[in-house]
């Protein structure tokens, strides 16, 4: 072995360059959602406190992001397929930068706060400086936000062998968790020793580090990349979908929104939606408020919570794609999914009924890790739904996803103070038992037409 000439070696043994590209999908992931969590750690922290911001009012600010998240997702898809994904990545981690440094300079500009006019009023919530500030900022960062994850399913199915792709997927998906889980301590340090406008131009500079990198390192394809060598082009190119094209005069608008699976599956990434971001954004609220957890347990328990969750997806993706070897198809990409959202529903019912907080805290933690286990499927199923528009059929299962999400932030304090907290925190069973219901008709085989 010794002796081996260099080139010999270097057709025996495949580069890793693709595992590189997941590992900064991973980076910019965590931060993508470190960036969204970011907010309501320094509104729960200090900012509603300093302003005076109710919880309801701030809800206005979560769902501004997700609102334009969510209406810009779909062009988003396109602008992914039309430019590619390096472009599409490159263009949000500039954005995410920038629109988080903006956060912090509303803290650090009391003069500019104090020269605006008084705010609107929308449906009896008056939208004063520096409540407006944040809802205009956070809700341009959310047009920036959407090519994260159908550029990242994308570049997963154009650099990943067919059956690692559930994992790869899994992966990117778990480190928007871990970027959850430790935001409450990152981010909660940093407020506690330099403020939180200084933590959000911190947070800003490290985004624009990773654009930079990002824009250095990665090519939209493995055969563009001078890094990648024979052995692993073939890896790639040789490990393919099972499922060819459908034929039919290519993958436009109307075939993508009139293919009957994709449109089931964004419906039902409509209520893992709804699920998730009920979590994200009132969680840490439930347990300070409901449960008097002092901060130290708070922070804890919520990144037990997440960190399961993001088990859970790196483990749904893992066991997708076995299932899919073993099962075929359609019964292996389905099973996760519709076990995943059955027992989130059942555990969270029982973290509602149960007393003691650490058995909440665990029961919470199980029903976000099975509800996590679902993201590596429906990704992975949305991307080859689409084919060669696989960032636009991504996209559009990603908005779908969101229109669920916009429901929670809004929905979830409001049924709170009507009926109860748990009541408003339980509402995400029922969402996921819709989940379930639409996996009998979706068939990831159903790949729409494509045109060279």
């Amino acid at each position: 072995m010794n002796g081996a000439p260099a080139s010999f070696l270097s057709r025996t043994r495949p580069t890793a360059v693709r595992w590189q590209v997941v590992l900064l999908l991973m980076a910019f992931s965590y931060l993508s959602w470190f960036h969204r969590k970011s907010m309501t750690v320094a509104a729960d922290e200090r900012v509603m406190g300093q302003y005076g911001i109710s919880p309801e009012e701030m809800g206005y600010v979560y769902s501004g992001l997700l609102l334009t998240y969510a209406l810009c997702m779909t062009p988003g898809g396109w602008l992914i397929d039309r430019f590619g994904t390096r472009a599409a990545l490159l263009f949000m981690g500039l954005g995410l930068a920038a629109f988080g440094a903006l956060t912090g300079l509303i803290g650090l500009s009391p003069a500019l706060i104090d020269a605006l006019p008084p705010g609107l009023t929308v449906a009896g919530i008056t939208l004063a400086t520096p409540l407006l500030l944040f809802l205009l900022i956070r809700s341009l960062m959310g047009i920036f936000a959407t090519p994260m994850y159908p550029a990242s399913a994308q570049a997963v199915a154009q650099w990943m062998p067919f059956r690692q792709r559930g994992m790869a997927n899994g992966l990117v998906q778990g480190s928007a968790l871990v970027g959850v889980a430790s935001t409450p301590w990152v981010f909660g340090y940093l407020i506690d020793h330099l403020d939180w406008p200084v933590a959000f131009l911190l947070l800003g500079g490290a985004t624009l580090l990773l654009a930079v990198v990002w824009a250095a390192r990665v090519a939209d394809r493995p055969k563009g990349h001078p890094g990648v060598n024979a052995a692993e082009l073939s890896l790639i190119e040789e490990d393919v979908s099972p499922v060819k094209n459908a034929g039919g005069a290519g993958a436009g608008w109307r075939t993508l929104l009139g293919n009957r699976s994709l449109v089931c599956l964004t419906l039902s990434y409509a209520a893992v939606g709804y699920f998730e971001y009920l979590f994200f954004f009132w969680m840490e609220y439930y347990f300070k408020e409901q449960l008097r957890l002092d901060n130290e347990a708070r922070r804890t328990y919520a990144g037990v919570v997440y960190l399961a969750m993001a088990a859970g997806m790196g483990l749904g993706g893992l066991i997708s794609d076995s299932l899919v070897r073993r099962f075929g198809y359609r019964l292996g990409r389905a099973l996760v999914p519709v076990g995943g959202l059955l027992a989130g529903a059942a555990f969270l019912a029982a973290g509602v009924a149960a007393k003691d907080p650490g058995w909440i805290v665990a029961l919470l933690a199980l029903a976000l890790a099975a509800v996590g286990s679902v993201e590596a499927p429906v990704w992975t199923t949305a991307q080859e739904l689409g084919g060669k528009r696989g960032g636009t059929a991504a996209a559009i299962c990603n908005t779908g996803g969101n229109a669920g999400g916009l429901i929670a932030p809004v929905l979830t304090p409001w049924v709170g103070r009507h009926y109860g907290w748990p009541t408003a925190i339980a509402l995400g069973s029922a969402a996921c038992l819709l989940g379930v219901l639409l996996w009998i008709w979706i068939d990831p085989r159903e790949r729409v037409g494509e045109s060279e």
